[in-house]
């Protein structure tokens, strides 16, 4: 059996394999509800054989959406319609995974589809929040800069997420702190320029983020696994080091956190990033290796030879895959004949095997 396709157990789950279907953002949806769009979407690469199959970011509030059209899962009516895309996901095989989320800064813009430009106040947009009044962008909003009490809104906000998740039976859940999302503005000294608890230095930056998986690990049942999805770099000067992600790693397994999402970038606009395939995958390695907690590389792992010599070298102990799953939503079957290895296919697909 090749590694790529042999079980991982995290905590009390097992996933079949170790390709797991990175959170990708569809924009599809309306108040935050799921619909058909993400049963046929999430259902069919739980048929076509991942390990894991994750939703998109899910706004932790209404106001944490990157768009209007974005997944929510902020009340108990959100947590309820995906129960049945849950069920369908589990039923296939696959482990299912939520991803939990606040856009900050880069929240009330449109989808990219739709022109990507922040949308107003009045013309169904929001006012964006902050660790500083610093806009991503020209076009984007200056935030509000949210008060320590509203912090601890957000802490609570996670956790109630996460209840929800748990309740509507997902296995797995992540902590979105990358991309230049808000706990990610909170990491990086490029967005944070408070002078309280929270900004800073060091430990006041990370603050947030440590604080959100304390309270999100307490809320959960001890055999469901946690994640949190981390830029290990900002790829910019003065920025989020690789250093920095290494030390976090090692607060957030302190925490209970029991793996890694190893991805970078998306805080500031216009940096050079040399990307190429695998161009990830050292962080995934390094964070694994010092500080001692499981990992998952991602960005531009499109070969089955690829994604196993990632595992094989103890670079990740999982690999997710994002664009190459759209392309192909069955890229495990396939990988799995690639590397000869025999995996069980969906009864209804067998004549095609």
């Amino acid at each position: 059996m090749s590694l790529l396709f042999s079980p991982i157990r995290l905590r009390g789950l097992e996933c079949r394999n170790r390709v797991f279907v990175s959170p990708m953002c569809q924009y599809s949806s309306r108040d935050g509800m799921p619909n058909d769009w993400h049963l046929v979407h999430l259902g069919s690469r739980a048929v076509g054989g991942a390990g894991l199959v994750m939703t998109e970011a899910a706004a932790v509030s209404p106001q944490g959406r990157i768009s209007p059209d974005d997944l929510g899962i902020w009340s108990d009516p959100h947590g309820e319609a995906l129960g049945p895309i849950v069920r369908f996901i589990k039923g296939q095989g696959a482990a299912a995974g939520i991803q939990l989320a606040h856009a900050g800064r880069k929240a009330s813009t449109a989808a990219p589809f739709k022109g990507g430009a922040a949308v107003p106040e009045g013309e169904g947009g929001w006012k964006a929040v902050a660790p500083s009044a610093v806009p991503f962008g020209p076009a984007y909003q200056t935030p509000h800069v949210l008060t320590p009490d509203e912090i601890e809104g957000v802490v609570a906000g996670f956790a109630a997420a996460a209840v929800r998740g748990r309740n509507a039976g997902f296995d797995l859940l992540e902590i979105h702190a990358a991309h230049g999302y808000l706990l990610h503005q909170f990491l990086s000294p490029l967005s944070n320029r408070r002078e309280d608890a929270y900004g800073g230095s060091f430990d006041n930056r990370v603050r947030l983020t440590v604080a959100v998986a304390r309270r999100v690990r307490a809320v959960l049942p001890d055999g469901l696994p946690v994640l949190v999805r981390i830029s290990a770099t900002d790829w910019a000067e003065g920025g989020w080091t690789p250093a920095d992600s290494i030390e976090l790693a090692r607060r957030l397994k302190a925490e209970g956190v029991d793996m890694i999402d190893c991805s970078s970038g998306g805080l500031v606009p216009g940096v050079r990033i040399p990307t190429a395939p695998g161009y990830q995958s050292s962080f995934a390695a390094d964070i694994r290796r010092e500080a001692g907690i499981a990992t998952a590389a991602v960005g531009l792992i499109t070969s089955p030879e690829q994604a196993e010599h990632l595992l094989v070298s103890g670079q990740a102990d999982a690999v997710l895959l994002a664009r190459e799953m759209l392309r192909n939503p069955y890229w495990p079957l396939m990988a799995a004949r690639r590397l000869k290895d025999d995996v069980r296919w969906p009864e209804q697909y067998e004549r095609a095997k």
